[in-house]
């Protein structure tokens, strides 16, 4: 006999050696289209007729569908012994494509490149560094190659930090009042996994310059400058949260264009895009400077090497927001920050840190008055003064 106490850890065991099988099964069904042919169909269908539709095999079908079920990302229901299936309320907010907080594209990268690295963790742990080479070819210090090797990941993966913003945009924007200050430079709207360039003596990654202007009663410029705009999509969350503010997009010029192309809104006169280099050229005027998923790809060094551009470009009084998913005081948690530090490894050159981690950087940076908000998501704020 078992005890309950074996059970339990036995249990335990099974789910931690099983997860990437459940994240396959996610990432198919995203891929496959499974959720956005159910939120189009007029009614619930069975097996064959999603397989019929999808082009797929019906024994793969059915053993897909069943398990999403169980995953709770689809429901079941009987009628005349067969099973017809649909979707589940997650499934019609967060996977439908069409959904305007659809998380789809970042399912898609995540399984196409995130997934790929991970394949190599126990390597990237015994070297210390990320595991492009394995996955995809790429030597270790192009951190974004890999990332952008072609038009069609560019895109995808441009289009995935859209679909975070949608979730997380608004309430890290709202952790402080941002509306003091008299000019705002935002560095932070997206991921760091953003720069490609062929010259990579900083490895440029992914860090953009949003330059938000914000107006006082239509007198006073504010502007809010954050780097690493590329689709420009926290930009969109800022002008909305704050509609007196104008948002200057500052990236290379590939993702500029591509943001152009592909994300720019018809009509939205607030949002201009401007193209650059984050360590090398100028950083557009503001008085808040946001980065968002931008330091926890970069060791302290590159970190500081950054901080310390915002802060010569920065006026007095004016600061920087810096949006991360923050670790806890003693760095063993939350589990989604650790799995994320992990990330890092196998992904970039850098880490997630705490808040006394951050504040230390910004302190050799020259910043004071560090405040830390956490905002009960997956991003947290830091707040810093010159």
């Amino acid at each position: 006999m078992t005890s309950p106490d074996a059970r339990a850890a036995l249990s335990l065991l099974d789910r931690c050696s099983q997860g990437f099988m459940v994240s396959q099964v996610l990432f198919a069904a995203c891929e496959l289209g499974v959720f956005d042919l159910l939120a189009e169909a007029p009614e619930p269908l069975d097996a064959a007729t999603v397989a019929r539709r999808l082009g797929t095999s019906s024994r793969g079908t059915e053993l897909l569908l069943d398990t999403c079920v169980s995953l709770k990302l689809l429901q079941v229901q009987m009628t005349s012994g067969k099973a017809l299936y649909e979707n589940t309320e997650l499934s019609n907010t967060y996977l439908v494509r069409s959904s305007p907080r659809s998380q789809s594209n970042m399912m898609l990268y995540m399984a196409r490149t995130t997934y790929l690295c991970w394949a190599h963790l126990a390597q990237a742990v015994r070297e210390g560094k990320n595991q492009y080479v394995k996955a995809f070819g790429v030597p270790s210090e192009q951190l974004f190659t890999a990332i952008y090797r072609s038009e069609g990941e560019r895109l995808l993966f441009m289009r995935g930090l859209q679909d975070i913003w949608s979730v997380h945009g608004r309430s890290v924007l709202a952790a402080f009042d941002l509306s003091p200050f008299p000019r705002v430079c935002d560095l932070g709207g997206e991921s760091v996994l953003q720069m490609l360039q062929l010259r990579l003596n900083f490895c440029v990654g992914s860090v953009q310059t949003l330059a938000l202007t914000v107006l006082n009663q239509g007198q006073e410029r504010r502007s809010l400058c954050p780097l690493l705009g590329c689709s420009g999509a926290l930009a969109k969350e800022c002008v909305s949260l704050y509609p007196g503010c104008r948002v200057t997009v500052f990236d290379i010029p590939a993702v500029i264009q591509a943001a152009k192309a592909h994300f720019l809104v018809a009509g939205e006169e607030r949002i201009s895009f401007q193209e650059g280099d984050f360590f090398e050229d100028p950083l557009p005027e503001a008085d808040l400077y946001v980065l968002a998923r931008v330091l926890h790809d970069w060791t302290d060094d590159r970190c500081s090497y950054l901080l310390a551009r915002i802060h010569r470009a920065c006026p007095p009084g004016g600061g920087v927001l810096v949006i991360e998913s923050l670790l806890d005081a003693d760095g063993r948690g939350p589990l989604t920050t650790q799995l994320y530090s992990l990330n890092m490894l196998v992904q970039t050159e850098g880490r997630e840190r705490t808040p006394a981690q951050y504040r230390a950087l910004l302190a050799a940076a020259g910043f004071r008055d560090v405040l830390c908000q956490r905002t009960g998501g997956t991003y947290d704020a830091v707040l810093a003064r010159k």
